[in-house]
């Protein structure tokens, strides 16, 4: 049956601030369900809080809301919009679902005759309540870990004593694993179990036996009205039960699991989706399995909307879970809808996946000072890269280069550990890095049977460990001259990359990459089809690999090549690779944006990332996608492949930016400001005396590059001292200091952390006022886009500052000042596109305090708070399709926006929380004020010097 005809106006919930549990996964879900719905002619009305997502940008919805998300803003809307007639809350993550549920238990919708469509609210208490939710399973005959629930510390202590130990305690109604803990003696359980009833909105929690060393997989559904189920991936976690899955290194398809047990999997997971309600749309449900032979199978949870994996499982298999689920919410059957990459077969249909995929998440451990590292229930990454390879190897190589974490892969580049103390005790106690320290641990000789033993990793992946490494002694038997083709074309489809092997033998990146030159070993790209190549795709969507030469009848030698190029103009745009502190979706959100303007202007647009999170790496953004690390040599293959016009790199982040210096190196074009005008920016001590050539006042400064000489500028400066590296991305590493001893501690240990940096040292201009300014140079005319002034003092990193829209106490001698810096400044770096400057205010005399040509964090706050296109006018006027005057500027804000930090700190409970220079904030909202007399701007203002650390 088709959509229901009823339904021509729906809400959209997004998921608010981007937190560590719940990131830019639910904007890519939130994305696809609109274009969905609009596709349909349904009217979409959306709100969300989050100003840097490509959700809610004007153009993804017929009217975005960008306020808090609460039910006073829903009754808002409401209000607004009486032609409302359903709300789809499955698209926004936990925050969705728990705002749809307060909603209907205040009677919300009921009053406003609006439905819930997607989900049922039983469904959801079922499934998060965990005592129904293990009644339900036993009712139904699926196997669950014996458990109570306790609503009190004392039942609490009840069922320990009950159980015994190692139990888990998991608290109902939260995201990411919050509060939840493993308690392995009697000595932690009064903590654990108090931390667990206080996460808990309902002070619940369920405690279990724990099923340590477990296998754990999940399945990921979508189910429409006539109860048609079809499962679209399954996912092993490499890691065993005990960590959370978005803290672990996962793999689809699963690996390691007969095809019985698979069966039966399948068979209780349908089992379970039919049994928490009668709805149309995406599940996500976990199990565990015995390690043993008997693998018996163990239902942990089932979340009855799209999740974190869901985002995850759409790319790796090229089927769009959330954009068919919003279908099937508006009544479509899965049997009356296409197949979005073959357009010829119906979605009614399982994706079969012809390569791997290997997903390892993105910690920022040190952005929280005396965080306990050690991976558990509860999770601690903000991003995650994702590999596609033609085995599990080339997967996991690939995704270990996408990381920007300085490691080149597995092993092989001299930076693992060899104290064998060490590496035992980072396999106990699993941390971050424990995917590299498997490696380290066969280098070192320590047995497969005595990893498995302390890791409970399955022995198949120990296995293909071992294989990579005995074909890297293999390898650095011979010199470059003498290795034979069948090596190194083994060790390049094995993932390994062209500076490994360059370490492996004694030679130079290039000579690996001239050798393979030489012998035909190139990569080459394969679509990912989701059918194996049994039909055919009409979706451009490659990743690469290496394939032996296939000979024919006469002689002649190829290799099978998906990727056909075209004669159009085309241009390549860097992605930003995974989301960490400090490069968030706000540049996703650019890609996004200059993407399409590259389309408007007429050329083929190719984006390169590795971020299967984001909206940018959706298979129908760019005209051709390759979903391949933002790691030098897959870059450079891809353009020589492609031979584009030129790079736009200053849309995505750092991890672009850091590429110029090679793409110029290469006489590969730089699309917009130049490489030397970007660099100039970046090494504090030019750029100073660019300020100074042309008159721009800047705090003293001088530049170090030993603790020596750092000590020696202290005399000339002045303490208070700010301490900043070069070429650093988040105000990582900044500290100010307040004397010698200080000063000294910190320079050796920036120097150990990033050899042969160059130091800038400034005065700190204590209690100054700051302030940014983003604009837009066609390199002679400069548009200021927005000037923001931070309610936190000047220190405070600007990530981390409420900003606001536009300044509030700058008189008009200051804001001049500005203006005229801004203008001179974009010009004298020659800027092409988009420039962020920030400002130190004090005693109404503007210093500099640094300037980025590039997109910053505050373009998407500033278009939304504006709702003006900058990224499109920026990206149009770096392709010199048009000049800076072309465009009009016209701004719609009566009173002011605030930009709101938002903080993870509630998953490091012993942390550090004071602000400083270094930026520690997750994500961002946005918040319209009438004027400052507003309750919200009172309370932000008096709290503004509370934070600084020194």
């Amino acid at each position: 049956m088709p959509k229901n005809k009823d339904l021509k106006s729906i809400l959209i919930i997004g998921s608010g601030p981007i937190i560590i549990g719940q990131a830019c996964e639910f904007d890519y879900s939130g994305t696809q369900a609109l274009r969905s719905l609009r596709e349909d002619g349904i009217e979409t009305i959306l709100i969300n809080s989050n100003p840097a997502t490509i959700m809610t940008d004007p153009s993804m919805a017929d009217h975005v809301y960008l306020k808090p998300l609460t039910t006073k803003s829903i009754i808002e809307i409401l209000k607004e919009h009486p032609q409302i007639d359903a709300v789809l809350p499955t698209m926004g993550g936990q925050t969705a679902l728990n705002l749809c549920i307060e909603a209907d238990e205040k009677g919300i919708w009921e009053d406003f005759d609006v439905k819930i469509i997607g989900v049922d609210i039983d469904a959801i208490n079922i499934t998060e309540d965990r005592e129904k939710f293990k009644q339900l399973m036993s009712r139904i005959g699926v196997p669950v870990a014996p458990a109570h629930t306790a609503t009190s510390f004392l039942q609490g202590k009840e069922i320990a004593q009950e159980f015994g130990f190692p139990l888990v305690i998991r608290p109902s109604f939260t995201l990411g694993g919050t509060g939840a803990s493993f308690v392995h003696n009697e000595d932690q359980f009064d903590e654990l179990l108090t931390r667990g009833l206080e996460a808990s909105p309902i002070h619940e929690v369920l405690i279990d036996k724990a099923l340590l060393g477990w296998k754990e997989y999940e399945l990921e559904l979508l189910r429409d009205k006539n109860d048609n189920v079809v499962i679209i991936c399954s996912i092993e976690n490499m890691d065993p039960m005990g960590i959370h899955t978005g803290d672990s290194i996962t793999v689809a398809p699963a690996m390691t699991l007969s095809d019985v047990t698979f069966q039966k999997m399948r068979d209780l997971a349908i089992k379970m989706m039919r049994s928490i309600g009668d709805f149309a749309g995406g599940c996500n449900v976990q199990f565990a399995v015995s390690p043993d032979e008997n693998e018996d199978i163990i239902a942990i949870e089932i979340n009855p909307r799209v999740s974190r994996s869901s985002a995850l499982a759409s790319k790796a298999t090229g089927y769009p879970i959330a954009k068919i689920a919003a279908k099937l919410a508006i009544g479509y059957n899965l049997d009356e809808l296409d197949n979005q990459i073959t357009k010829s077969t119906s979605a009614l249909f399982e994706p079969t996946l012809d390569y791997v995929i290997v997903k390892i998440p993105r910690w920022n451990f040190d952005k929280f000072e005396g965080s306990d590292r050690t991976l558990g229930l509860q999770m601690k990454s903000v991003g995650e890269v994702m590999g596609i390879g033609r085995s599990f190897q080339e997967a996991l190589h690939k995704a270990t280069q996408s990381l920007e974490i300085k490691r080149n892969g597995l092993g092989a580049d001299g930076k693992g550990y060899t104290n064998y103390d060490q590496i035992i005790d980072k396999l106990k106690n699993p941390s971050w890095d424990r995917v590299f320290v498997i490696y380290d641990a066969i280098q070192m000789g320590i047995t497969l049977s005595r990893i498995h033993e302390i890791t409970k990793i399955d022995m198949w992946f120990l296995k293909q460990y071992e294989e990579l490494y005995a074909l890297e002694v293999e390898i650095s038997k011979y010199k470059i001259d003498t290795l034979p083709k069948e090596l190194l074309l083994e060790a390049k489809q094995k993932g390994f990359a062209d500076r490994q092997i360059a370490y492996m033998v004694g030679c130079l990146e290039s000579q690996v990459y001239n050798k393979r030159s030489e012998l035909n070993i190139n990569r080459v790209y394969k679509l990912v089809d989701t059918c194996a190549a049994e039909f055919k795709a009409e979706t451009p969507y490659y990743y690469s690999t290496f394939e032996a030469e296939i000979e024919t009848k006469d002689g002649k030698k190829y290799v099978e090549n998906d990727s056909k190029v075209t004669d159009k103009k085309k241009i390549v745009v860097l992605g930003s690779g995974p989301n960490r502190i400090g490069q968030g979706i706000e540049f996703d959100y650019c890609c996004v944006h200059g993407v399409l303007a590259a389309s408007e202007c007429g050329y083929e647009t190719i984006m390169i990332n590795c971020n299967p999170e984001t909206v940018s790496t959706d298979f129908d953004v760019a005209d051709k996608l390759y979903f391949e690390p933002v790691f030098w040599e897959h870059i450079y293959d891809i353009i020589r492949h492609e031979k584009p016009e030129g790079v736009i790199v200053q849309l995505g982040g750092q991890t672009a930016l850091k590429l110029a210096e090679k793409l110029d190196r290469y006489g590969i074009k730089i699309i917009g400001t130049s490489f030397q005008s970007l660099d100039l920016a970046e090494d504090r001590g030019s750029f100073s005396k660019l300020l100074q050539e042309n008159d721009i006042p800047y705090p003293d400064f001088g530049v170090a590059e030993t603790a020596d000489e750092a000590l020696a500028l202290a005399d000339e400066l002045d303490f208070p001292i700010l301490v900043r590296p070069s070429y650093v991305l988040g105000g990582q590493g900044m500290k100010i200091v307040i004397n010698k001893k200080d000063l000294e501690d910190t320079v050796v240990d920036l120097l150990r952390k990033i050899p042969n940096n160059k130091l800038l040292l400034d005065h700190y201009l204590d209690g100054a006022i700051e302030a940014e300014a983003d604009a837009i140079c066609d390199g002679e005319t400069v548009q200021i886009i927005g000037i923001m002034e931070h309610i936190e003092p000047c220190g405070i990193h600007s990530g981390d500052s409420n900003a606001t829209l536009p300044p509030f106490n700058l008189g008009d001698l200051v804001m001049q000042q500005i203006k005229d810096h801004t203008k001179k400044i974009a010009l004298a770096l020659n800027t092409v596109g988009l420039i962020n400057i920030q400002f130190a205010i004090k005693d109404d005399k503007v210093f500099i305090i640094e300037a980025n040509p590039r997109a910053s964090r505050t373009v998407p706050f500033i278009a939304k708070a504006y709702g003006q296109p900058y990224v499109n006018y920026a990206t149009k006027v770096m392709l010199g399709e048009n000049k800076v005057t072309d465009f009009k500027y016209e701004t719609k804000l009566d009173g002011y926006a605030i930009k709101q930090p938002v903080f993870s700190f509630n998953k490091f409970p012993h942390v550090n929380k004071q602000l400083g220079p270094e930026m520690k904030s997750t994500g961002e909202s946005i918040l319209f004020i009438d004027s400052l007399k507003d309750d919200v701007f009172y309370d932000l203002y008096s709290r503004r010097k509370m934070y600084l650390t020194k």
